[in-house]
């Protein structure tokens, strides 16, 4: 175990990031998303500690961080569709997964030996300044252990890997709430995993309909790809209008619970709220003696692709 620091969001503690970074430790730091647990993408005993930190399994890719256009086209081939994408969503909540050149330097761990990366530029001035201050590529999947629930703050990093990692920067809660749309652009478009940014806004961008879903029994090409995922220590119930005997309701909209992801119904806010009432849940279902957190139905458009998609693998059965 060692001894967390949290560092404050200013010039001394994003320096004091950097330098950890630069040192092979690891640093949380927000995102517009959620909090990111990145280490230097080209040391391979940086990236190591990322898998062993998380316990996740070292098949899963990495997202690399990188602080605009010009670095990412220095780790990835482009493609015209590539650069008007990243030219309308940079910075922001969209992962490109795109060919990886022979001399990006990065770590093999990175990209679990595959001949592809994940890279995104994130939309929070935190984020972009402590890209800017290391330099270089950071790889950060989320900040909490694998499987569990993502962390929207630094107390929830701290929850859950405290002990385990070097520092967190606390730049406040995370705006939207659930992690990147992660888009493959290796062959036709596909949406590997859904996200911040809504399937109908790409579909917009590149004038045509995009492939959605993947084969979660198939090797990852992409991190959120796992059938079980983002689970709380409850078991979750789907689309619940009344909770039964033994369980938490999470509401949303017309449907009430003892805790609810937006009273009025509104999708962003509760794709911003999902991971922390997630939380909320599981404490009360363990003060309770409840078995199983019951949540209520989202509409499938726009985030709600996004929360159900969190939903499904928090629910699905965990091995």
């Amino acid at each position: 175990m060692i001894q967390t620091a949290t560092l404050a969001p200013d010039d001394i503690g994003l320096a004091a990031a950097a330098a950890t970074l630069r040192a092979g430790g690891l640093v949380a730091f927000p995102t517009e998303t959620v909090y990111g647990l990145g280490g230097d993408a080209g040391d391979d005993m940086a990236v190591a500690r990322i898998f062993d930190a998380k316990g996740r399994p070292r098949f899963n890719p990495l997202i690399v961080h990188v602080a605009g256009v010009a670095q990412a086209e220095q780790i990835a081939v482009f493609t015209p569709a590539a650069r008007d994408l990243a030219r309308r969503f940079w910075p922001g909540p969209l992962t490109l997964v795109l060919p990886l050149r022979a001399a990006a330097g990065l770590s093999h761990l990175v990209t679990a030996d595959l001949p592809s990366v994940a890279l995104r530029v994130p939309a929070h001035p935190v984020a972009l300044a402590l890209l800017r201050a290391f330099g270089g590529p950071i790889a950060a999947p989320s900040a909490n252990p694998s499987g569990r629930i993502s962390p929207t703050t630094a107390a929830h990093v701290l929850e859950g890997l405290g002990g385990k990692i070097a520092a967190v920067l606390d730049g406040g809660p995370c705006a939207v709430g659930v992690e990147s749309t992660i888009l493959s652009l290796l062959d036709a478009p596909q949406i590997l995993r859904q996200g911040g940014l809504a399937q109908e806004q790409i579909e917009a961008a590149l004038g045509a309909a995009v492939l959605a879903g993947h084969d979660t029994s198939a090797r990852p090409v992409a991190p959120g790809q796992l059938a079980s995922h983002y689970a709380p220590n409850a078991g979750v119930r789907l689309n619940a209008t009344l909770a039964e005997q033994g369980e938490v309701m999470i509401g949303f909209g017309p449907v009430q619970g003892d805790l609810t992801l937006s009273p009025s119904g509104d999708v962003v806010q509760a794709a911003a709220n999902l991971f922390s009432s997630l939380r909320a849940a599981d404490v009360l279902a363990s003060q309770r003696g409840a078995s199983r957190i019951a949540v209520a139905p989202i509409p499938n458009i726009g985030l709600g692709r996004a929360i159900n998609d969190r939903l499904s693998r928090a629910a699905a059965p965990r091995s």
